[in-house]
Parts: structure tokens; C-alpha cells; sequence
């Protein structure tokens, strides 16, 4: 079987085998197959697409590539949640938590922030002594006893995906629409979770800006985890504004325990009910939505979920204290008021602005090296239909460097559209595909 005859094929529009894949990608993860025959390949697929048994064993191969995480020592059916990423994305700290009051086993390995997105990792190391480093065994005891896990990726966790990621961002194949899916499918598949729920995110501050495409994203996850045996579930979801108020990781973190404590921002307690509810229901845990919702939206109110957050923190050595004394995480030097330069409503916010404002100013990292300053980022005071008089507080930025602060205030001030007509309704989900 030669290299050439794949890419061919796939030039040509013709389907894969099963066969011709797990070569491709096997030949290429050893170094037996070069950056330029797989090159060739991407693009054949950019332009010719993928069916769905193509992406489902192109999946395969690559979740195959490394470890495999067995969770089968874990009691029960374990769920999992994944975002296609934006910014100010802080449910997995409220969402994790929350089912695993429910009775469902979270076991949740997740990723660092690059460029304008937030990672999970980055902001619960936020929390003192948190340790998202534990061993396999450690992992699984946690979720066993706890309920609740979230680890950083294992180092072999889909070699395959990792090299071909790398290789489709410098020849323009990232923005496949099969290359996509089964790269995020590939890590939730080698996570080892019984059930998946994505959150695929559709607007200005998500990778997917145009809604349709976000649509044939979530559909061809679906279909993947179907036909590998994954219970999966995926809800597209807004992301034309920043999700809830705070960008930045010490920041998220009080927010997080705020909405736990039933104050948080409506849209994302809105989210994570939504979401949560989707993986109750993935499990078997309710027969229908809205019994899944009231279920979880009880044990948002009566604490449980709050209580289970700080067992989740004790066990991964952090300080559970953070919840009742923020002044325990990461706070910035300065805090500067942004005040609105007029009167009106607010029109639209620039999420992805927003995003790389937070990450210039160290929220988040450009290149992979980049050190996070934990403790800086974006709080809005405003958000999309909200009215604002002039001088008032649109939103505060935490600042370490001053060298910085006329810029990133700029840039946020600009990010805001402010109009004299109140503008219409923003739906938060747009759609669910299970």
C-alpha cells in the first residue's frame, strides 16, 4: 500500500478504506510516511471532504495513535464535556461539579489555553495547591470517591492528531470540516468516557464564526461518536459575546463559585443547566429535558453542587477556602474603571477583541511557552442589550503591567457597539443534535 495511491484516491474523490487510513496515519505517526505526502493529502481532503465511515476510522486511528484511557475501574457511566473553545468559557467548573452532585462520575481530562480561548487547567491552577497532575491511579480514585476529576492530557494522548494538527495549521487545512471533528473526537475517545456532550461554539469569539458550519461540525461529531460506540451529544451555543462576565483565570474562578452559589451570570448558569441536563440524559439519569434540568437546577439551589466543588478542590490538594475568601487567588495590582464615552444600549461586544485583550495582557498565551499571569483579565460590567448612561463603568480591566493600560483600554472601549435603539433578542443555544 504506497502513500501516493491514498492521496490519489482521495484527489480524485474516492473513498478511504478502513485500511488506507490506519496506514496513513500509522505510517506517518512513525516517521515512515513525510510532512509532504500528508500535506498532500489534507488538502485532497480540504477540497473532497470526508464521508462519515472515513471520519469515524480517521478518528479511530488517531485516538489509537497513544494511550487509551481505561475508566472501567470507575463505578458507573462516565460523562464527559468538551467546548470547541471561546472566551470567557467557565463551565466545566460549574458543570463538573454540578452533575457529579447528580450522581454522575466526571472524569475530565482537559487542555491549556492558547491564544484568545481560556483553558480549564490554567484556571484551576489558579486555586492554591491545586494539583491537575495526578497519576492514572490517583485519577480514577478521585472520581470514585469524589465524583468529580480533571487532570491536564497525558503526554501520549493522540500523538497522531498532534502532529497532523501541527502540520494542517501551516499548510491552511485547519478549517476542515472532517479534520476538525475527528481531531476532538480522537481525544474524547482516547479519554474513555461512556457519554460526551459538546459544546460547539458559533460567533465572533468562537473558531466556528459562521453558524451553518458550526451545524456540520456538530453533526459530523455525532455521527462519529455513534459509530464508535459513544453516547454523544452536541449543543450549539452563542458565542457573539463574551459567556458570562469575567476573561481571565483567577477571575473565572470566582465567578464559577459565584453561580454555584446561585449569582452568577444568567447566561452561564443557563449553559451549564442546559449542557448538564444533556448528560444526565446521555446517561439515563432522566427521561426527559426538562426533568433533567429541575434536577440539577434543585441541587444548584440547595448547595450540593457548591459542596461538591470544594471536595472536588480538597481532593486535588487545592484549597478549598477559596470559596468563602477570594482574596486567596491571584488578584492583579491595579484595577482600571472603563467608562462608556456615551449613552445608549449595547449593540454588540467584540468576543474575540475582547479575548486577545485579555491573553496581550497575560491572561491567556500566544505561543505555547507563554507563562500565565493568573491573576489579570477582563470583568464586563455591561453585556449585549444592557443600557448604559454616559461615564458609567462598561468594564473593569486587571492590569499588572501600567505599560499596557492605555492599549488593552482602547481595545476593550472598542470592542463595545453602543446604539440608541435597543436591539433584539440573543438566543444562547441555537440548536441540539444527539
Amino acid at each position: 500500500m504506497r502513500p501516493y495511491d491514498i492521496i490519489l484516491k482521495k484527489r480524485n474523490g474516492k473513498e478511504h478504506t478502513k485500511e488506507e487510513i490506519e496506514h496513513l496515519i500509522e505510517g506517518y505517526t512513525k516517521e515512515n510516511i513525510p510532512d509532504y505526502q500528508l500535506s498532500a493529502w489534507a488538502m485532497a481532503v480540504f477540497f473532497q471532504g470526508m464521508t462519515a465511515h472515513e471520519t469515524a476510522y480517521l478518528t479511530t486511528a488517531m485516538a489509537e495513535s497513544g494511550d487509551m484511557i481505561d475508566l472501567s475501574k470507575i463505578k458507573g457511566f462516565k460523562v464527559d464535556k468538551h467546548s470547541t473553545g471561546g472566551v470567557g468559557d467557565t463551565t466545566t467548573l460549574v458543570l463538573a461539579p454540578l452533575v457529579a452532585a447528580a450522581g454522575l462520575p466526571v472524569a475530565k481530562m482537559s487542555g491549556r489555553g492558547l491564544g484568545h480561548t481560556g483553558g480549564t487547567i490554567d484556571k484551576l491552577e489558579s486555586i492554591p495547591g491545586f494539583n491537575v497532575n495526578l497519576s492514572r491511579d490517583e485519577f480514577i480514585k478521585a472520581v470514585n470517591e469524589k465524583g468529580v476529576a480533571v487532570v491536564g492530557q497525558t503526554g501520549n494522548l493522540t500523538p497522531a492528531d498532534k502532529k497532523l494538527y501541527a502540520l494542517r495549521d501551516v499548510t491552511a487545512t485547519v478549517d476542515s470540516i472532517p479534520l476538525i471533528a475527528s481531531s476532538i473526537m480522537s481525544k474524547k475517545i482516547a479519554g474513555g468516557a461512556d457519554g460526551i456532550v459538546l459544546d460547539v461554539k458559533t460567533g465572533s469569539g468562537a473558531f466556528m464564526k459562521d453558524a451553518k458550519q458550526a451545524q456540520k461540525l456538530a453533526q459530523s461529531m455525532v455521527d462519529i461518536g455513534k459509530k464508535v460506540g459513544r453516547v454523544t451529544t452536541a449543543v450549539i451555543t452563542d458565542m457573539n459575546q463574551p459567556l458570562g462576565k469575567a476573561v481571565g483565570n483567577s477571575l473565572e474562578v470566582k465567578e464559577a463559585i459565584d453561580t454555584l452559589k446561585g449569582n452568577g451570570p444568567s447566561d452561564l448558569r443557563e449553559l451549564c443547566l442546559t449542557l448538564g441536563s444533556n448528560m444526565l440524559l446521555n446517561a439515563n439519569k432522566a427521561n426527559e429535558f426538562a426533568e433533567a434540568y429541575n434536577l440539577l437546577e434543585e441541587i444548584l439551589e440547595s448547595g450540593k453542587a457548591l459542596e461538591k466543588f470544594k471536595e472536588f478542590i480538597s481532593a486535588q490538594n487545592g484549597n478549598p477556602e477559596v470559596v468563602n475568601n477570594y482574596d486567596l487567588l491571584p488578584e492583579a495590582e491595579e484595577i482600571i474603571e472603563i467608562k462608556s464615552p456615551e449613552t445608549g444600549y449595547i449593540s454588540e461586544i467584540n468576543a474575540l477583541q475582547i479575548g486577545i485583550t485579555a491573553m496581550e495582557v497575560g491572561a491567556g498565551r500566544e505561543n505555547k511557552e507563554d507563562k500565565i499571569n493568573h491573576g489579570v483579565g477582563i470583568v464586563l460590567n455591561k453585556k449585549y442589550g444592557d443600557y448604559v448612561e454616559n461615564d458609567e463603568t462598561l468594564a473593569y480591566l486587571h492590569l499588572d503591567n501600567p505599560k499596557q493600560k492605555e492599549q488593552a483600554v482602547n481595545k476593550i472601549l472598542n470592542s463595545f457597539t453602543i446604539s440608541q435603539v435597543k436591539p433584539g433578542e440573543k438566543e444562547l443555544i441555537y440548536n441540539i443534535i444527539d
